[in-house]
């Protein structure tokens, strides 16, 4: 396991070292407002504007009930960045990449999991999501049994309660590389879903995030 990491390690390192550039970023979040993105929620008995929500130059969501912002562009080819930190007990949410089809609690997708000390896990969501992790295919192929997780790969590597993680999630010709704090977390590769939205999640407890940008291939 540990040479097979190594290995990965090393051509994900390449991957993003050659394949962006900062010429091709993409600002998803301006630190002002959320014109960038569309808030589902849940229920109409919530305003999505309560639920998420800008204040001091970071993104702010309740965790309650259940949604999330979605992209209005869709994607492909890309080095996402994107940074959280919990501001009370923490709970779930997560990043949604290559979103498609109707809103829904949850569509299709493949998710990085941003569960509390679980963060670098894959999830496979929705009929069709699949992905090629050390040699084993898996895919979702029935919507009664939608999701999948896909543990990642080392110790948790998330910092304490209050302060900032980030995330650096590549994904290029299908291929998937997740990084959490700078630790290789996850590879993978054969994504059946390889462009869409990408999302941000409610599902628990308020949260923030910022500095949320693409570098484009």
């Amino acid at each position: 396991m540990k040479s097979i990491l190594k290995i990965t390690a090393f051509l994900s390192l390449a991957l993003s070292l050659f394949a962006f550039n900062a010429d091709n970023k993409v600002i998803l979040f301006n630190g002002e407002n959320l014109d960038n993105w569309n808030i589902f929620v849940s229920t109409s008995e919530v305003d999505p504007a309560e639920l998420f929500y800008v204040e001091d130059g970071v993104i702010n969501t309740l965790g309650v009930p259940h949604g999330y912002i979605r992209t209005k562009e869709s994607y492909s080819n890309y080095k996402l960045h994107v940074e959280w930190r919990w501001t009370v007990e923490p709970t779930n949410s997560g990043v949604l990449l290559h979103v498609t089809g109707k809103d829904m609690i949850w569509p299709l997708a493949i998710e990085c999991q941003l569960m509390h000390e679980k963060a670098g896990d894959v999830v496979l969501i929705g009929l069709g999501s699949g992905i090629t992790v050390e040699g084993t295919s898996h895919l979702i192929e029935s919507e009664e049994n939608r999701y999948k997780v896909l543990p990642k790969f080392e110790e948790i590597s998330e910092n304490p309660v209050g302060e900032w993680n980030s995330y650096d999630i590549t994904s290029l010709d299908g291929n998937l590389e997740v990084l959490v704090n700078g630790v290789l977390q996850h590879t993978g590769s054969n994504m059946t879903l390889t462009e869409g939205n990408i999302l941000l999640q409610s599902e628990g407890s308020p949260m923030q995030f910022r500095n949320v940008y693409l570098e484009l291939r």
